[in-house]
């Protein structure tokens, strides 16, 4: 169950199970899995949720404030629960996490996973520190999740392209096949290339190594990578340790999201170059997800292909079935 199969001597990605497709009514519940969430920027983005015909339901723990590190979410036993008894109900649909921060890590391995395995595929979507759960749903559940917008994040609340990919993604997932090319900046390494997608924050990716459930290797992947507020010395460091751990050997391409406030993004351009070039797949940069002023909605552990010249990822299947 762990999109892993053994192949020529080292473990090759394969494509994970895909949830049903959300229809107009169904229940969506919120979870707040990493930072506290602010309620006033919740209830907005709730709002449209409700007005794409959707129930939200907001799990009981997602305004706590854990009272000694006031950048977490409540108690991570808490945050664990909430996550578990929301993809247990049968009633519920869909998973979305509120927003992002930092506090994933800690709860991840507090999950029951069985159990998560035993209720079946449902929609799972977040980004930034969600990454390290989009890991955990891959490996210890064998299931496809979406790296997409939340609704206390505020690119979903300010940003219409970015709320009409998750809705479309959610209702219509045949519409929206491919990424780019409007949105891509093209190829910072020519080719073309396919694989099966993984991937978010890389300074998460990073931090998931050595760990016991971690993923051993992005081999025969189209790895999607982005961060935010990582300095180009910093991402150079993250990205020197997946290289020198053997974690991207044999990655099949990579697509490149926002790097905001990341410095100049001619210096980081330079550096993801320097770093990446090496490998020798293709590489496409500015697909349009991540922490930018934009954050269309990309599903994870599904067979796509990459194409940098033309600047597009394209989705072999819908993202929901």
């Amino acid at each position: 169950m762990n999109g892993m199969h053994q192949h020529s001597g080292a473990a090759v990605l394969t494509a994970l199970t895909r949830p049903p497709r959300l229809t107009p009514g169904a229940r969506v519940a919120v979870v707040a899995t990493s930072g506290p969430v602010p309620a006033e920027t919740l209830e907005t983005g709730l709002d449209i949720l409700r007005g794409w015909d959707l129930d939200p339901v907001v799990m009981p723990h997602v305004h706590d404030e854990h009272p000694a590190f006031g950048y977490l979410a409540g108690a991570d036993e808490h945050r664990a629960r909430d996550l578990e008894r929301a993809w247990c109900d049968p009633a519920v649909s869909a998973v979305l996490c509120a927003r992002g921060g930092y506090g994933a890590q800690r709860m991840v391995d507090l999950v029951d996973w069985a159990a998560i395995r035993a209720a079946g595929p449902k929609v799972f979507v977040g980004y930034s520190d969600v990454t390290a759960l989009h890991e955990a749903f891959a490996v210890r559940a064998g299931l496809s999740t979406l790296h997409g917008p939340m609704p206390a994040a505020a690119t979903f609340l300010k940003d219409a392209a970015t709320q009409e990919s998750l809705r479309a993604t959610l209702f219509e997932p045949e519409s929206v096949m491919t990424l780019g090319p409007g949105t891509a900046g093209g190829a910072l390494v020519p080719g073309r290339a396919s694989g099966i997608t993984l991937g978010g924050c890389v300074s998460l990716l990073a931090a998931d190594l050595g760990t016991p459930h971690a993923r051993p290797s992005a081999r025969g992947g189209l790895l999607l990578i982005e961060d935010v507020g990582e300095e180009a010395y910093r991402l150079d460091r993250i990205l020197t340790q997946l290289l020198r751990s053997g974690w991207l050997d044999g990655v099949a391409g990579v697509a490149l999201g926002s790097w905001e406030d990341c410095g100049p993004y001619e210096e980081v351009r330079a550096l993801l170059l320097d770093r990446l070039a090496g490998l020798g797949v293709p590489v496409v940069e500015e697909l349009g997800f991540g922490h930018g002023p934009g954050n269309l909605t990309v599903p994870l552990g599904l067979p796509a292909v990459l194409d940098a010249d033309a600047g597009t990822l394209t989705l072999e299947v819908p993202a929901l079935s």
